[in-house]
């Protein structure tokens, strides 16, 4: 599979990873011999690259990604993890000692010494204008707890004020084609700084897979039932905000759009893939079929000119006016 690297980063990664929310939790129960297999399935597919977070299923997906790798040390895999959701989200919880324990707890649920790159998980606003946390964030690299480190934003204001930190080597945003806004300013001050792009949430939570109806019913422990309306936690990570309605019958013109040979997922994966400064895109997985599936959007022919047009005037005219101006 084709590997994309940035100057912070330091290491290229598949342009295609996988992301292990799915594995962890609020997606409905994966069992582990499950979860196992999707991620072998990635693996055999060309994914170098796994996104996970302390808090999915409380560590869950980080014991699930050791225990793979255990299995498979032949497996060469770079793993992405996040911390800051183990505390109530307030900026003065984002403090070196909260760090080291919650790094330490990951570091062993993943059983290495060292993170390969910890990001800060959504935290508030403030946070990222803090030169202390900055400060804190060097201290982790200095001690060997961490090999660099990111953010995860929830707004491109966000971004923006990451990017310009030298010590910023990645950003993971919510980029789809329900969700464009970031292709304005972020992607190119990523690519002038060197920052890796790490985009997440590519199928709008599904709805691009175009498997959704109205009448869809989602398990009540899968964030598409309980957190349409950002009940639980940011609105933007559930169907990247867009109204379930509005989503679906959008995501019904969209699949119209896919070319033969191509799912409607493939041809959203290949949209956020072949967007300049991308460095990898991490759609999550519940069976090996979908881990496989995705990884071969890597392979798709680049979109032409006249689709990607299309596909624009769709966010133009269905969803634009619901998220643009909000994230």
């Amino acid at each position: 599979m084709e590997q994309h690297e940035s100057s912070r980063l330091g290491t290229a990664l598949s342009v295609v990873g996988l992301g292990t929310w799915q594995l962890g939790a609020d997606w409905g129960d994966v069992a582990e011999k499950d979860a196992l297999a999707v991620l072998d399935a990635a693996v055999e597919s060309g994914v170098t690259f796994f996104d996970t977070a302390d808090v999915y299923g409380d560590g869950r997906s980080e014991r699930t990604i050791a225990a793979f790798r255990a299995a498979r040390p032949d497996a060469d895999v770079f793993v992405a993890t996040k911390m800051g959701r183990r505390l109530e989200q307030l900026p003065e919880n984002y403090v070196l000692d909260n760090f080291r324990a919650w790094n330490d707890r990951s570091r062993r649920n993943l059983n290495v010494d060292r993170l390969d790159l910890v990001q800060l998980h959504c935290p508030p606003t403030a946070v990222y204008s803090s030169d202390a946390l900055y400060d804190a964030l060097d201290t982790l690299v200095a001690e060997e707890r961490v090999a660099r480190y990111g953010v995860s934003v929830e707004t491109c204001d966000e971004a923006l004020t990451a990017i310009a930190r030298p010590g910023v080597a990645s950003v993971q945003i919510i980029l789809n084609a329900f969700r464009m806004k970031p292709l304005e300013r972020v992607l190119p001050a990523a690519r002038e700084a060197g920052v890796a792009i790490i985009a997440r949430v590519p199928l709008a939570s599904g709805l691009l897979s175009g498997r959704y109806t109205r009448q869809t019913v989602f398990a009540e422990n899968d964030h598409r039932s309980f957190n349409r309306h950002g009940e639980a936690f940011d609105q933007g990570e559930t169907f990247s905000g867009v109204d379930y309605a509005t989503g679906v019958d959008a995501a019904a013109e969209f699949s119209a759009l896919a070319p033969e040979g191509v799912t409607p997922a493939q041809l959203a994966l290949r949209w956020v893939v072949q967007q300049e400064g991308v460095t990898s895109v991490i759609p999550g997985a519940r069976s090996p079929q979908q881990a496989v599936a995705n990884a071969e959007s890597a392979g798709v022919q680049d979109l032409s000119p006249e689709l990607l047009a299309r596909i624009r005037g769709l966010y133009d005219s269905r969803i634009r006016e619901q998220v643009h101006g909000r994230w």
